[in-house]
């Protein structure tokens, strides 16, 4: 129970940074989450039923969650549409396009393909507990992912997209396109959302196009969640607060479910749930920033 848990919250968490990436980072709201996160876990399941090999397809719902979020980027910058509808215009279309990625199939089983949690099962052999094997894999991968990130916002381009969000203007000012800075960051953050659900497809043992309904709003819980964990401005626990935040969402989503019907909870009460859990973060945000501006 408590590695699956972790292992969801973990592969989750790999979202939460692409969302973490344009919210917090860039200020950009970018509501292709939720077809870009389904967009991976197509892109995956196909690569899979076609026989293209675990990597090839990791590459490929990388690669196409980068270009979703470069289109959402260019519609903004390009059309001067808000980021919201932007987003919403990427996520739309992005509902067909996963459709068209699966024949026009709602979904599809991962059952007769190898995909990565046969691969670890297959090489731990038994040595240990498959849900352990699970979860040490997706420890490497997630601090992988959150330790080249850290190294990233360390370069030249990573301390400008930090700019780029609390000053628009001094980017400019420094002879550097925030237009294009949009481009590659929106499409480095839905990279990772559609990495997310490339794993997600893997654990789940199927791909749908509905994966993604509702995404953003865990994305946010999970970083807003993180960010009463630790407090910090080092780049290294930012990230590492919105992967326990992660980790922290998916444990109350778990026991929701499992303990819910003591109050007569059912699965449907699910997101109700995530969405009180932003509005709680937000008011305790702002009661504190109130607070402290008191003092």
């Amino acid at each position: 129970m408590i590695e699956g848990i972790f292992v969801e919250g973990l592969i989750y968490g790999i979202m939460a940074l692409g969302v973490f990436f344009t919210f917090r980072i860039l200020d950009f709201p970018d509501l292709t989450v939720d077809g870009s996160f389904p967009l991976g876990a197509v892109i995956m399941a196909v690569a899979l039923e076609n026989g293209w090999g675990i990597l090839p397809g990791i590459w490929l719902a990388f690669t196409g969650g980068t270009i979703a979020g470069m289109v959402t980027a260019t519609i903004h910058n390009k059309l001067k549409v808000p980021h919201l509808l932007a987003g919403i215009l990427t996520m739309t279309m992005l509902y067909s396009v996963n459709l068209r990625i699966l024949s026009n199939r709602a979904n599809l089983p991962l059952l007769n393909v190898e995909n990565v949690m046969d691969f670890i099962a297959r090489k731990t052999g038994g040595i240990i507990p498959e849900s352990w094997a699970f979860l040490i894999f997706f420890i490497l991968v997630v601090f992988l992912i959150k330790y080249t990130l850290d190294l990233f916002f360390h370069t030249d381009m990573g301390l400008v997209f930090g700019a780029l969000g609390n000053n628009t203007q001094m980017v400019i000012n420094q002879g550097i396109s925030p237009e294009t800075m949009k481009l590659i960051g929106v499409g480095i953050a839905n990279g990772l959302v559609a990495l997310s659900g490339a794993f997600a497809a893997q654990y789940l043992g199927f791909a749908d196009v509905n994966l993604g309904q509702g995404i953003v709003i865990s994305g946010l819980a999970s970083v807003m969640l993180g960010e009463f964990l630790l407090k910090s401005n080092r780049i290294s626990m930012l990230t590492l607060r919105v992967i326990l935040g992660a980790v922290l969402y998916k444990a109350i989503m778990y026991f929701g479910r499992f303990y819910g019907y003591y109050i007569h909870m059912t699965p449907n009460d699910l997101k109700l749930i995530s969405g009180l859990l932003v509005i709680a973060s937000l008011f305790f945000a702002n009661y504190k920033k109130i607070k402290e501006k008191a003092d």
